[in-house]
C-alpha cells in the first residue's frame, strides 16, 4: 500500500525510533495550523498495561449512546490504520496516505520521530472530522510523550502503573509513574486506576502540585466480580453489570475505570444499558483472545485450543497467569518470542507456575528480537521446562507430536509475534 511506503520513509526521518520530546511535535503541529487545538473533547489516556482495553470499552459503551467517537491507539497489531478511528471507522488508505504525505511535506524533512510525525497526522485528521469525542491512548510515559501536546483535555485516565521502559522511563515505580503522571493537568479531573502503592502516591503527590483532582480505584470507585458479572460501586451508588466480554478477571479492573471515567466525563450520557452493551460488545483483539479460524487452527487436533495474547512485561505476565490458573480442564503450553528490550524473565516467571512447558522462538523478520536461544535460557531462569525452535511453525509440530492429550497453546510476548499471527488467522 502507499501508505506503507510513506511510513517506510518516515521512519529514516530520524536515527532514534524513540526519543522523548515535544519540541519536534509541537514544530510541526505549529507549521499545520495547530490541529491540536481544534480537537472534540479529549480522553487522555496512560498507564503501562490496560490502556486500549479501557478505551475499548468506553467506546463501545459511549456509541452505543448514540456519540461518534475517534480513537487513537497504539501499537497496530496488522497494519497502521488501526491506530486511527474516524467516528467508528478504521482511516481508508486514500485517506491515511494523503494526510501522511502532507505531514511529511510540513516537516521539510526535519528530524523527527515515526511516532511523532504519525501523531501529528493523526491530530490534523481528527480535527477536520467531525465527532463528540476523542479517546487518545499515550505512546510511551506521559510527561514527554508526543500525544502530551493537549493544553487542556476533558479527562485524563491512569491505567495500572508497572515496571517497563526504564530505558527511556528510568528505574522504579515512583519515577516511572511520575512519567506517567505528566499527563494531569491543572482543573481537569484524572480518574486512576488501581495502583501498587508507591506508583498512586507518586501520582498522588504531583496531581497536588498542579492542582489535579484525582478520582482513585478503592477510594471514591470500587469493581467486584460477582457471579456473571461485576459490581460497580461509587459514591453515584452500584451498579450491576455484566462480565466483560474481553478474557481474564484483570478485566473486571480495566472495565471499572472505562464506568468510571464515562461516569467523570462532563457533557455525555452513558446510561446502564448503554454501558451493559459497551462491556458485552466491546472488541479489543490480541488479548487472550482464541483464535477459531485460519491455518494454525486447521492443523490442531480434535479438543485442542490455540489462544494469543500481546503482553509483554511482568504485570502482564503476572495477569495472564491469572487468567490461565482458571484452564483447568486441559495442560497448557506456551509457545512465546519477546523483544530485546523486555523482561522476558519478569514476564514468564509468574507463567511457570501455569504452564506445563515452553517453546521459545524469536519473533519473525524483527532484527530486535530475543534470539530462540536468549528466549529459552531466560525461560529456563524463570522455572519453565524450555526448548528453542527454528520457527513459529516448527514449535508447534513439536509440541503437537509430544503432547499426549488435548491442550491449550498460548502464543504471547510480542505485539509484533501476535500482530504477524493475525494477519494469516483472522
Amino acid at each position: 500500500m502507499k501508505s506503507d511506503l510513506i511510513l517506510e520513509r518516515l521512519l529514516a526521518l530520524h536515527p532514534k525510533l524513540i526519543d522523548l520530546s515535544l519540541g519536534r511535535i509541537r514544530d510541526l503541529l505549529a507549521a499545520l495550523d495547530n490541529p491540536e487545538r481544534r480537537l472534540p473533547p479529549t480522553v487522555h489516556v496512560t498507564g503501562t498495561n490496560g490502556k486500549g482495553s479501557t478505551i475499548a470499552f468506553m467506546r463501545a459503551a459511549l456509541e452505543a449512546a448514540g456519540y461518534h467517537v475517534h480513537a487513537y491507539t497504539s501499537p497496530h497489531l496488522a497494519r497502521f490504520h488501526e491506530r486511527i478511528r474516524l467516528a467508528g471507522r478504521l482511516i481508508e488508505e486514500d485517506h491515511l496516505a494523503a494526510l501522511l504525505e502532507e505531514c511529511e511535506s510540513a516537516n521539510r524533512g526535519r528530524p523527527i520521530t515515526y511516532f511523532e510525525i504519525t501523531t501529528a497526522a493523526a491530530f490534523l485528521v481528527f480535527s477536520r472530522s467531525p465527532a463528540d469525542v476523542l479517546l487518545l491512548e499515550n505512546g510511551l510515559g506521559g510527561r514527554l510523550d508526543a500525544t502530551n501536546v493537549l493544553e487542556r483535555p476533558a479527562l485524563t485516565i491512569i491505567t495500572p502503573v508497572s515496571i517497563d521502559h526504564t530505558e527511556y522511563l528510568g528505574e522504579g515505580l515512583a519515577v516511572i509513574a511520575g512519567e506517567k503522571a505528566g499527563i494531569l493537568k491543572p482543573g481537569v479531573v484524572g480518574v486512576i486506576g488501581p495502583q501498587p502503592p508507591e506508583a498512586a502516591a507518586s501520582i498522588s503527590a504531583h496531581a497536588l502540585r498542579i492542582g489535579a483532582e484525582l478520582i482513585r480505584h478503592g477510594e471514591y470507585f470500587h469493581v467486584e466480580r460477582t457471579g456473571q458479572g461485576l459490581r460497580f460501586t461509587s459514591r453515584d451508588g452500584a451498579l450491576d453489570l455484566p462480565r466483560p466480554c474481553l478474557q481474564g478477571d484483570y478485566q473486571i479492573d480495566n472495565a471499572g475505570l472505562a464506568v468510571a471515567a464515562l461516569q467523570a466525563l462532563g457533557g455525555f450520557s452513558v446510561s446502564r444499558p448503554h454501558l451493559a452493551q459497551g462491556l458485552s460488545q466491546a472488541v479489543w483483539p490480541a488479548r487472550l483472545q482464541r483464535l477459531v479460524r485460519g491455518p494454525l487452527v486447521s492443523r490442531l487436533p480434535e479438543g485442542w485450543e490455540i489462544w494469543i495474547d500481546a503482553g509483554h512485561n511482568p504485570h502482564a505476565g503476572q495477569a495472564l497467569a491469572r487468567a490461565a490458573a482458571e484452564w483447568r480442564d486441559k495442560p497448557l503450553h506456551l509457545i512465546a518470542a519477546m523483544l530485546n528490550s523486555k523482561d522476558p524473565v519478569g514476564y514468564l516467571t509468574p507463567l511457570a507456575e501455569v504452564a506445563a512447558d515452553i517453546r521459545c522462538i524469536a519473533i519473525p523478520g524483527e532484527a530486535a528480537s530475543l534470539t530462540a536461544e536468549e528466549m529459552t535460557q531466560a525461560a529456563v531462569r524463570a522455572g519453565l521446562e524450555a526448548t528453542a525452535a527454528a520457527s513459529l511453525d516448527d514449535a508447534l509440530d513439536d509440541l503437537l507430536s509430544a503432547a499426549k492429550t488435548p491442550s491449550r497453546v498460548l502464543i504471547c510476548g510480542s505485539h509484533y509475534l501476535v500482530g504477524a499471527l493475525l494477519v494469516e488467522n483472522g
